[in-house]
């Protein structure tokens, strides 16, 4: 499995995007939604899979158009080609604020495990697929934020943490808990699994969900501050109800102020 060799450079501080240099006919793969801007000389082709060689063939499609459906994403990913003679850039952007991660998979022994959402690019040949779970806790109760992709092959993939990034080495047997929406990844050395939280104070009024990511090592693990799925429940639980205006946000008068304008309605 030999993936394509690619240059990139990474911008922006809260809202980063990855500028891919592309020689001729080197090519990237990245989720749908997530491009930026090209040069001129750039195709653009929406493939089934992730177009690495072991979907080579309509059933290799098949099957990692499958994958993709098990893990909540798209049927379709976008491939990019280098069509000149000289170098050209593609870039990607950040979905929300947070970190681009630049993944070597050569150094992590060509596979690495990360949250089905954290996938932004990666060169051409890489291997997009869902990591099957053989414990049945992780498959009844990790919910959909614990469903896990694997990033195969010899090339660099790219991945995005919502917030702060944090890097933990652990060493052999060492456990880090952790909430499953926090994980951006993990190499294949880390053992995981899900953890019930315990106590009945904890299951009722706690407010950090019920299971735990329990991450022994040896290995490295990622970590994000602000998942996606936190920042869009603190969004919509800040939202007005009904489309009114929240005008009284943060003042002494709160909503007696939307009373007084007129939004309320009894």
């Amino acid at each position: 499995m030999t993936a394509h060799e690619i240059d990139y450079n990474i911008y922006g501080e809260e809202m980063q995007y990855v500028e891919i240099e592309l020689d001729p006919r080197e090519g990237v793969v990245a989720e749908a939604g997530s491009f930026m801007m090209m040069d001129d000389g750039i195709k653009m082709e929406t493939i089934f899979g992730d177009g690495s060689k072991r979907d080579s063939g309509f059933l290799g499609q098949i099957l990692g158009a499958g994958k993709r459906i098990l893990t909540g994403e798209s049927l379709f990913m976008t491939a990019f080609y280098n069509t000149l003679s000289d170098k050209c850039k593609v870039s990607f952007a950040s979905p929300y604020p947070g970190k681009i991660i630049p993944i070597d998979l050569k150094k992590f022994g060509n596979k690495f495990i990360c949250q089905k959402d954290a996938f932004l690019c990666a060169a051409k040949g890489v291997s997009i697929g869902m990591e099957f779970s053989k414990r049945l806790g992780r498959g009844l109760f990790g919910g959909e934020g614990f469903i896990m992709q694997k990033l195969e092959g010899d090339g660099m993939a790219f991945v995005h943490a919502g917030g702060t990034m944090a890097m933990k080495e652990l060493k052999q047997g060492e456990v880090l808990r952790v909430d499953t929406g926090c994980i951006i990844g993990f190499d294949q050395t880390i053992d995981y699994n899900i953890e019930f939280v315990g106590g009945i104070k904890n299951t009722i009024f706690g407010g950090e969900g019920l299971f735990f990511a329990k991450l022994q090592g040896p290995g490295t693990v990622y970590i994000q501050s602000l998942p996606f799925s936190r920042l869009a429940g603190r969004v919509l639980a800040s939202a007005p109800q009904g489309g009114g205006k929240n005008k009284g946000e943060g003042s002494v008068l709160g909503g007696l102020g939307d009373l007084l304008d007129g939004d309320n309605r009894f």
